[in-house]
């Protein structure tokens, strides 16, 4: 269950980051009450995943994952485009995150 909680969590931090821009700076009702909605239960599904993942293992996959797909809804969503850059560093993001999970002992398999 570790693992879907963090999954869940990295979601719902997804969808409130992506009404944090459609609120246009709080503005807006509607994306404003799913922002602190979204928050509240993603910082919850993280409480329960760390119960059991190291917090240095969470947040690497939390800020990884979420940096891609938060960059994904800004491509499909708001019609944003990376540059050639931007892509390479979120791959160094992936890369890492990979790395962690295979190689790294702090990880939990």
């Amino acid at each position: 269950m570790t693992f879907v909680y963090l999954v869940l969590a990295i979601v719902a931090e997804v969808v409130a980051t992506s009404a944090l821009k459609a609120s246009m700076g709080f503005t807006r009702l509607l994306p404003s009450i799913v922002v602190v909605v979204g928050y509240g239960v993603a910082f919850y599904l993280l409480s329960l995943a760390l119960r059991t993942l190291p917090v240095g293992v969470a947040y690497a996959i939390w800020a990884g994952l979420g940096i891609v797909l938060v960059t994904l809804v800004g491509i499909v969503v708001f019609g944003e485009r990376p540059d050639w850059p931007g892509i390479l560093g979120i791959g160094l993001i992936v890369a890492g995150v990979v790395l962690l999970q295979v190689f790294s002992k702090m990880s939990v398999h």
